[in-house]
């Protein structure tokens, strides 16, 4: 489903599955990444525009705050949030600005250079405007809203976060000095470096995988030569007795630490093992739907993988088979990290962390504290210490 971003993987695999979208015939394809979340996010900026149209009393009204997703659908909410656009007095300035407005002197928000394109974004609805906000503009119009309101209380600017008065000695890197990959066919979820040598993989929505020969990188070496060297790892399952496309994201990979195997997981529910010259070793499979997370211990002969399906598995890589499930979550697996080469964590939207041993029959020792999922988990280099970090928008 890619109407939900990355983020929310197991939420759209519960709405696909609960849809039936599957049996649409629709192409996954053609429909753009978080469509969902851009229809949304235009939705509130409409209803926004809506609330501070100039009404009948001629009264221009603008937004405390920017409206949260419950306050757009339940607009008697909101009436402490609009307030009345009241000009500033204004004050004796030696210059004008080239708009024939007063300068910084003026106190008139409608000049204040955030609080314009706020209204301009606000007013634009009837003439389609704000259907033409890019998604990543979001943030951008929220700022700019608490600017325009800071603006009118002569209140304190709101602290910009990389946007636009970044820090002047930010170190910016010429185009000249970047290179573009091109390749995929969809949106690119993941990359990771081979710990040995110059090659990078990389996991799409094409359901392919690719691994890129940085080697003879240099100032000579175009983008496109590399493009052409890159391999292909095509995900495919076994439909009516022929290996087909499964159609499905590949979100997670991981070399070994001798960098000449690389695992990768699909959402067709299958781990995959491949040598580095393209070559498809092993195809892992008992998982019941996605896998979301996959890693490879230190020593090199386990494979650790993650489901929707609430389990977790150690593989064995050389053989190709499985060595243990593991079925403590209530809830789908969303990451995993090893401790040791033996002892891993494992963290779920069931808000439980969980450490098991391979051999033993439960946990060795579970973690209960965050009040939402937790959507990440790391130890530390020693493995003494695990962090965590959940949607309760703690770390622990």
């Amino acid at each position: 489903m890619r109407v939900f971003s990355l983020r929310f993987t197991h939420s759209a695999y519960v709405l696909g599955l609960e849809s039936h979208v599957v049996e649409a015939g629709i192409d996954g394809g053609a429909i753009p990444p978080a469509a969902l979340l851009t229809l949304l996010q235009k939705g509130i900026h409409y209803t926004e525009a809506e609330l501070c149209a100039v009404g009948d009393d001629g009264v221009e009204r603008t937004l405390v705050e920017p409206l949260s997703l419950v306050e757009a659908v339940m607009p008697e909410l909101v009436a402490n949030k609009v307030r009345e656009k009241v000009p500033d007095k204004q004050t004796p300035s030696t210059s004008k600005n080239d708009h024939g407005g007063h300068g910084v002197g003026g106190g008139n928000a409608n000049h204040h250079p955030r609080a314009h394109h706020f209204n301009h974004v606000e007013r634009g609805a009837g003439s389609g405007a704000v259907g033409h906000v890019p998604n990543g503009s979001s943030h951008r119009a929220k700022t700019a809203a608490a600017a325009a309101a800071a603006a009118n209380s002569n209140g304190p600017t709101p602290m910009d976060v990389d946007g636009e008065h970044r820090t002047p000695n930010a170190h910016e890197i010429s185009k000249d000095k970047v290179m573009f990959l091109r390749g995929h066919e969809s949106e690119v979820f993941i990359c990771a470096w081979n710990p040995k040598c110059d090659l990078l993989a990389s996991g799409s929505g094409d359901s392919t995988a690719r691994i890129w020969t940085l080697t003879e990188n240099g100032p000579s070496t175009s983008a496109g030569s590399i493009e052409e060297r890159s391999l292909v790892l095509k995900h495919c399952i076994q439909k009516d007795e022929k290996m087909v496309p499964s159609n499905k994201d590949v979100t997670s990979l991981d070399w070994n630490s001798s960098g000449d195997l690389l695992a990768t997981g699909s959402y067709d529910g299958y781990a995959r093992v491949w040598t580095t010259d393209g070559r498809l070793r092993y195809t892992l499979g008992a998982h019941k739907g996605p896998i979301f997370a996959l890693k490879w211990n230190q020593r090199g002969d386990y494979i650790l993988s993650a489901g929707v399906d609430k389990t977790t598995i150690i593989w064995d890589p050389t053989k190709g088979t499985q060595i243990q499930q593991f079925n403590y979550h209530t809830a789908p697996a969303l990451d995993v990290d090893w401790q040791c080469d033996d002892t891993f964590a494992s963290c779920s939207t069931d808000q439980c962390i969980h450490v098991c041993k391979l051999g033993h029959d439960k946990p060795i020792k579970t973690f209960q504290g965050h009040q939402n999922e937790v959507n990440a988990i790391k130890w530390d280099p020693q493995g003494r210490v695990l962090a965590s970090c959940s949607d309760d928008m703690t770390l622990k």
